[in-house]
């Protein structure tokens, strides 16, 4: 799903193995796997969406996984094949969404601002490189920065969808690697300890640089994966992820964009004493924040920066864009 752009909705089997792994996917979520409180509320989640697709739906949901059973036990159930394992991938789906629109809603309502709530983010992706750097992964370069006000309003400009649009990278992560082959291992641990791969967001990924077929071909234990693939993934060969419109013809990077969860406690512990917040928010509860990733190898990040494949050529190439549209319609000298 990172380096295509997929959904999670249209996952069919997961693959997880025992609990040991579960419990590390629900860390990089942001639920305690040994607290009692996250996993009622994984309980409740499960409950609202068995409701929800019996009432919207009319699906019958079979009644040993429909109550009476840990949310671990039901992604060991979606990760097995059997007469249970498509039901269990379907409320897994609906309790994805909601987790995520409740998140959504609780930042809305928060009194914090996007300074705060940002620096929240860095601050928990540096632990987390800093980390992957003392486990041996060679990160040459690491940067983050936040889109300036001038920069926001040039990109909507230069965006056909103008003020509608998503901007995506407002909080953006930079990360060098050594060389190519140091992509993947790095992928892997940023997907193990920090990015949740069910909320990369879908359509966002541009990747010019990572074959998926050839991550796949090139281990044992992701081949051992192929089985699980929808027939489409298991057979691409050739990235097709959109190029940014400005970019120029020889630049390559892998750039995904991911919803990353944060505690509401962290935000909470950022208020001032005298701010009040609604009762009814859970401190336990997770809020969401879009964070732009881009990884590349050293190589290629030097080759990038020559020519017209360089930030500055990018740059001028959309402040052209702005230019015409803006003139559009103007008497020449106007």
């Amino acid at each position: 799903m990172l380096l295509l752009g997929n959904s999670v909705i249209d996952w069919h089997h997961l693959a997880f193995s025992n609990t040991l792994e579960i419990d590390r996917f629900l860390r990089v979520n942001e639920f305690d796997p040994h607290s009692d409180a996250d996993m009622q509320r994984l309980q409740r989640l499960h409950s609202e969406a068995i409701d929800y697709l019996a009432r919207h739906l009319d699906y019958h949901i079979p009644a040993d996984i429909a109550t009476g059973i840990s949310p671990k036990d039901l992604f060991l159930i979606a990760s097995r094949r059997g007469k249970n394992q498509r039901y269990a991938c379907m409320i897994l789906k609906v309790m994805h969404v909601m987790h995520h629109l409740e998140g959504r809603e609780i930042l809305f309502r928060l009194p914090v601002s996007n300074d705060q709530v940002f620096g929240l983010v860095e601050n928990k992706v540096m632990k987390v490189v800093e980390e992957i750097r003392e486990a041996g992964h060679p990160i040459v370069e690491f940067a983050w920065s936040r889109k300036e006000y001038s920069s926001l309003i040039t990109k909507l400009l230069a965006k056909r969808e103008s003020i509608a649009a998503h901007v995506y990278d407002k909080l953006r992560f930079r990360l060098v690697v050594r060389s190519k082959e140091d992509i993947v291992p790095l992928l892997n641990e940023m997907l193990h300890r920090l990015v949740p791969y069910n909320y990369v967001i879908p359509g966002q990924t541009v990747n010019s640089l990572v074959s998926f077929r050839e991550t796949m071909d090139s281990s044992a234990l992701l081949r051992s994966y192929q089985p699980l693939l929808q027939p489409e993934a298991a057979h691409t060969t050739d990235e097709k992820n959109p190029q940014n419109t400005f970019s120029g013809p020889n630049y390559r990077v892998l750039n995904f964009i991911a919803d990353l969860p944060v505690r509401v406690s962290s935000v909470l512990s950022q208020l001032d004493p005298l701010v009040s917040y609604p009762a009814d928010i859970d401190p336990c509860s997770v809020i969401f924040v879009l964070t732009e990733f881009q990884v590349v190898d050293l190589e290629t990040e030097q080759r990038n920066e020559t020519s017209e494949d360089s930030h500055h050529a990018y740059k001028e190439r959309q402040i052209g864009m702005v230019k015409t549209r803006l003139n559009r319609g103007l008497q020449s000298g106007s």
